[in-house]
């Protein structure tokens, strides 16, 4: 793919993403993944192939069937004309990108916390979109701060992996990293039934999006400086929080957005009625009461990182060219 086209591809799916959303229909692509997924997995462990093995298969069939079908899919369409051929790759492209309703799903919660009086049950019902803790006993500062640590969290898996893999990779990269993160909020549990199926699924979900979480902090660092918030306080606060988190990654850009909003974060977390998380992530002398105003900033320090991002992947894009396919 010659870098003209390259580029089209890339800003032709983040002005799509921007200005229509995530699609949503039957057949979306992740839907149909998700299905496909869960056919390999119980066809595997119909076979007795339940354990670390038979996760291998399942992200070899998962990931070979996504790329294989996409390929198909290309070569077919662009025999018949290669601008077929490309509205489709821009087709796939826009449709595994999902900046906006990240955005839109965090001014969903503000919409509803701004209301006189502040609607609580919807604003629970939008989070419970985010997240998967309990929300049911939340009030407004505890929603306001379950949406900032999910925005921020998903930062990393939900935007930078997936633009920079675009970028740097074209669309084998994208699909490859969406189809291990959707693999990974399948299969990566530590469940009896998941602790060594989910093996695969969970560690690949590890290894791609630990280059762009550490990342995520420099990123963040700027887009606080920009809005002038508190960007001197990013990079300590990341150093010392973000282990905080069970997740290798997810910690980076979580602590990043504490530092830089200077607000503490996470602290009681129940899950399914039971206490899973107590400490909190940030200078004990920091708020944790937080107001609409703190997830405000946090959005507007969201969208500027995600713009920050685009320009850094489109300097990067050019080295596309030394990939082989």
């Amino acid at each position: 793919m010659a870098l003209s086209e390259h580029l089209l591809l890339i800003l032709g799916a983040c002005v799509f993403d921007a200005l229509l959303g995530d699609p949503v229909y039957r057949l979306h692509p992740i839907r149909v993944l998700g299905a496909w997924t869960l056919l390999c997995e119980g066809a595997l462990f119909r076979s007795g192939l339940d354990g670390r093995f038979g996760g291998v298969l399942l992200w070899v069939a998962t990931v070979g069937g996504a790329l294989g079908v996409w390929w198909a899919v290309h070569w077919a369409l662009a025999g018949l004309h290669p601008w077929l051929g490309f509205g489709w790759d821009l087709f796939i492209a826009y449709s595994l990108l999902c900046t906006r309703d990240l955005l839109n799903q965090g001014l969903r919660v503000l919409s509803a916390l701004d209301k006189r009086p502040p609607d609580l049950d919807r604003a629970r019902d939008e989070l419970q979109m985010l997240v998967s803790r309990d929300t049911d006993s939340l009030g407004r500062a505890g929603i306001v701060g379950a949406t900032i640590e999910s925005l921020s969290e998903n930062l990393t898996d939900g935007v930078l992996t997936p633009l920079w893999a675009l970028c740097l990779l074209g669309l084998p990269g994208l699909i490859l990293v969406k189809v291990v993160s959707n693999l990974d909020s399948m299969v990566g549990y530590k469940t009896g039934r998941y602790a060594r199926f989910g093996w695969a699924g969970a560690r690949s979900d590890d290894l791609v999006h630990w280059l762009p979480a550490r990342l995520s902090v420099p990123l963040i660092l700027i887009a606080a400086a920009l809005l002038r918030f508190h960007p001197r306080l990013v990079f300590p606060t990341a150093r010392k929080y973000h282990g905080m988190l069970p997740s290798p990654n997810s910690g980076w850009s979580e602590a990043a957005f504490a530092g830089a909003l200077r607000v503490r974060l996470v602290g009681p977390i129940r899950h399914q009625g039971h206490l899973v998380h107590e400490a909190y992530m940030g200078d004990p002398a920091w708020p944790a009461e937080l107001g609409t105003q703190a997830l405000r900033q946090a959005l507007q320090l969201l969208l500027t990182a995600c713009l920050l991002a685009l320009v850094l992947g489109l300097a990067l894009a050019p080295l596309r060219a030394l990939m082989p396919w």
